[in-house]
């Protein structure tokens, strides 16, 4: 039985086995009792693989894909695809625009909003532009400089995107194994030769869209903290108290599915011929030794995927700022940042370069960490994008000290309490519409989805002061939803 051990109000290990360090865990009582025996299991069988150094349990922890999600897996000598998953680097984006609050009070303003928004932005799985009337056309020449070069100039510039925004990136692009972008191009032409991206101009016409599941669009009213020192961050953050501002939730849609796809079928076979064990037995845990052919092409493949994920939240963002300048003439916006939660970094813990796997996490550097240098939060520490639900709301924080014994690590949200079809048979379908209406949150949906229901998620208050109690990051502002933009089919995360 894994059993946690408190060592504080919001701080707990979980014991990994007689020669590994525990499992750090990170938050408070009714948080701890949140996570299920499936996600302590996959927990313990993270910490147990070759190669692993850390794992790290986040307050918004639940079962995931051999590993949980809401988890942080350190290794400086193998890559797992498992703690990265299917969605690679999906994210969060935020747009502050110079509109009053009182600009959306109207219903039928927020009406014509959400309508402007979908004629551009598509919803659901496998929908891409074509499925739209004022979506970005985009051709396979195009795509192929989105895969290997992410937000360069010729990409932002053909999109319509302004360069700037690659500024208020976590990462405007990502290279290949080597550091070089000349690996990404062999790496696509060796897939688009080999069938290793079927139906590759369809994927491409997703960029600009958010899928279906969690993923969402919303728009908010920015509530910052009444303190000088929030006051501070958020006037560098670029966010404007009690002005209208966009939330974004999406990632690498068809391509990057595809791409994780692939290196899970080409890792399993890898693992027959080397005729090695899969960690715990769960072939979700398959890895790749660092150096090794294998590990270059996932590397490779996760960079393209990365950097589709990164042009597809710009598009969205100047899409989206285009859809209230159609609305409201002489809307403007500036990108506040975009960070992600579904990837692996190479970074530097404890003295040693480890890639750190952030499934369902989120990279938190406080001011002055070495990342930062020479960008504008190097004496703040970067925006973190954490989405509540649209009820509860969302809050952005910035990380502190603190956050180094998580590897800069906090929870991407507030994670799920409910299976999705736990939730749909459990929940009623009129008491969630009828919530939103009393919350007065407008949706695209003629029905929300019941497995993305508020009821669904965890106690988001409680995610927040679990990670202020253990001194990881602290709030600067509060998001409150007016309207939601969000897929009701099946989802695909």
């Amino acid at each position: 039985m894994n059993t946690i051990i408190p060592t504080g109000d919001a701080t707990a290990i979980l014991p990994a086995g007689d020669h590994v360090t525990p499992i750090k865990v990170f938050g408070n009582e009714s948080i701890r009792n949140s996570f299920d025996s499936i996600c302590l299991e996959q927990a313990v069988n993270c910490r147990q693989a070759p190669g692993v150094s850390e794992v790290i349990l986040n307050p918004d922890a639940h079962c995931g894909y051999g590993a949980p999600i809401g988890c942080v897996l350190a290794s400086p000598t193998h890559i797992y695809p498992g703690p990265v998953g299917f969605d690679i680097k999906c994210s969060m984006s935020l747009l502050q625009t110079d509109l009053p609050e009182d600009a959306v009070d109207d219903k039928r303003t927020r009406r014509e909003l959400i309508h402007a928004i979908s004629r551009r932005i598509p919803t659901g799985a496998g929908k891409g532009s074509r499925h739209v009337p004022n979506g970005r056309r985009v051709t396979k020449s195009l795509g192929n400089e989105v895969l290997t070069r992410g937000a360069c100039h010729t990409v932002t510039n053909e999109l319509g995107i302004p360069e700037l925004w690659a500024e208020r990136c976590e990462d405007s692009f990502h290279t290949g194994h080597d550091g070089h972008i000349d690996s990404l191009a062999r790496r696509l032409e060796e897939l688009q030769h080999g069938r290793g991206l079927p139906n590759y101009d369809r994927k491409i016409e997703q960029l600009g869209s958010y899928g279906g599941g969690n993923h969402f669009g919303e728009c908010e009213i920015v509530d910052i903290d009444n303190d000088e020192s929030s006051k501070m961050v958020a006037s560098v953050f670029g966010l404007q108290h009690r002005k209208i501002a966009f939330l974004s939730h999406c990632g690498s849609r068809g391509i990057g599915h595809r791409l994780a796809t692939g290196q899970f079928r080409a890792l399993e076979e890898q693992f027959d011929r080397w005729k090695i064990p899969y960690p715990a037995g769960d072939k979700q845990l398959v890895y790749a030794p660092l150096g090794t052919m294998e590990a270059d092409n996932y590397l490779n493949d996760m960079a393209m995927g990365a950097n589709f994920a990164t042009v597809n939240h710009l598009l969205i963002n100047a899409l989206v700022l285009e859809a209230f300048q159609e609305v409201i003439p002489g809307t403007q916006g500036e990108l506040v940042y975009f960070i992600s939660h579904n990837i692996a970094q190479k970074e530097i813990i404890k003295g040693i370069p480890t890639w750190v796997h952030r499934k369902g996490a989120t990279r938190a550097l406080p001011a002055g960490h070495a990342t930062l240098a020479h960008t504008p939060f190097a004496n703040t520490g970067h925006p973190i994008l954490l989405p509540g639900n649209p009820q509860a709301g969302s809050v952005v924080m910035v990380g502190l000290p603190g956050a180094e014994k998580s590897c800069y690590s906090v929870n991407h949200g507030a994670g799920r309490r409910l299976g999705r079809r736990r939730a749909i048979r459990e929940l009623d379908q009129q008491q969630v519409d009828a919530s939103f209406e009393a919350a007065d949150i407008l949706t695209n949906c003629r029905r929300y989805p019941r497995d993305e229901a508020p009821a669904a998620y965890k106690d988001f208050k409680q995610v927040v002061q679990s990670v202020e109690s253990a001194g990881l990051a602290r709030q600067v502002a509060r998001l409150h939803a007016r309207f939601v933009i969000k897929d009701a089919s099946a989802a695909d995360d």
